[in-house]
């Protein structure tokens, strides 16, 4: 029997990282229900058209920022990965815990103007409200005329579009934001998954040598999923790692005319994901990861992808790079501290 198969499977895949609220119509999903580390060898799978709930409590951090998180003292900067597969809906409800009107706006999914998350559409959260927002998915289908209408699978976002102006650019500077993953049916799940935020002059609002680092072992699955916010223009870069400009960042045969790359824009709106087998061909060790606007990475925009040995040991000279790292002038020339997020659950390496 295929593992996918057995009772249980999905339930073992646990991840406060990612949340895939799976329950049957009408059936609130544990908050900590995940698609966490799976073997690379396992495709996805799941029901079809089911309704999925979660709940997410926004909340306020300390330094004037804000994050949602899946349960009251748990908010994130970035928030918690949300995802579905094509043809499911989420029902995501949203608990206003701060002081100030917000709301929870997505990318790539199909939403009533009543779920838009825009002030425009009378689509928000007052201070102390709770309101629900629905979020629908469908596969692609064959239709007359075209080929295909895509679905919605891809590698999207959320964040607030209420908070500060009524195009919730406050909300957004300060922290409200996260990926939104829908997966279609045979995708590849990951071991790890990691969401890199590029919001102005910061990683998910920090900047070097506070930014996350981010860590696997030798030969695991990463997921990247990344993401543009504020005013700035800027490029992704992944030291050592390359991957297919397509959906999934994997080629899908021999004549798959996917550009191979290292390096994409990310700009303001915008995102992607990618898998990569980390240290695939180059070992392990500490990689960097940062934004090559020169300027940008000068300036904080940088951090470590730390790939250890396959037993999970320190690799030779990678406490020395991050040590030194730590030690670099990131942005003083500039005259700007760093700006620290809170909550976070993807940095901290241990030595």
């Amino acid at each position: 029997m295929d593992e996918h198969d057995r009772p249980g499977w999905f339930t073992r895949l646990v991840s406060r990282r990612t949340v895939l609220a799976t329950g049957t119509a009408g059936l609130a999903v544990p908050a900590a229900l995940a698609l966490g580390p799976a073997s690379s060898r396992h495709a996805a799978s799941a029901q079809t058209g089911v309704v999925k709930k979660v709940t997410l409590y926004a909340e306020a951090l300390p330094d004037n920022q804000y994050g949602y998180g899946l349960a009251p003292g748990q908010a994130t900067i970035p928030g918690p990965v949300l995802e579905i597969y094509e043809g499911d809906t989420l029902e995501v409800t949203l608990v206003n815990n701060t002081d100030r009107r917000m709301s929870i706006h997505p990318h790539g999914v199909d939403y009533g103007v009543e779920s838009d998350g825009s002030p425009l559409n009378a689509s928000f959260n007052n201070p102390g409200e709770t309101r629900t927002y629905t979020w629908r998915s469908r596969e692609m289908v064959a239709t007359a005329g075209r080929r295909l209408m895509p679905g919605n699978a891809g590698y999207w976002h959320y964040h607030d579009h209420a908070m500060g102006t009524d195009h919730g650019s406050l909300g957004i500077a300060r922290g409200l934001y996260g990926a939104l993953v829908v997966r279609r049916r045979g995708d590849i799940l990951p071991d790890k998954q990691f969401t890199v935020v590029f919001n102005e002059m910061t990683i998910n609002n920090r900047v070097a040598p506070d930014t996350p680092m981010f860590e696997a072992n030798l030969g695991q699955r990463v997921e990247w999923v990344a993401i543009g916010h504020g005013n700035q223009f800027h490029t992704f870069h992944l030291h050592a790692h390359r991957w297919a400009d397509n959906r999934t960042g994997m080629l899908e045969g021999l004549s798959d005319p996917s550009q191979v790359i290292d390096n994409k824009d990310l700009n303001p709106g915008s995102s992607f994901g990618f898998q990569v087998m980390a240290g695939e061909g180059v070992g392990p060790g500490a990689w960097m990861y940062h934004c090559h606007v020169q300027s940008h990475s000068e300036t904080g925009m940088s951090g470590i992808f730390l790939v250890r040995n396959a037993d999970g040991t320190m690799p030779p000279g990678a406490q020395e790079a991050i040590d030194r790292f730590r030690g670099h002038d990131h942005g003083a020339a500039a005259g700007r501290g760093p700006a620290r997020g809170h909550g976070q659950h993807q940095h901290s390496p241990s030595r």
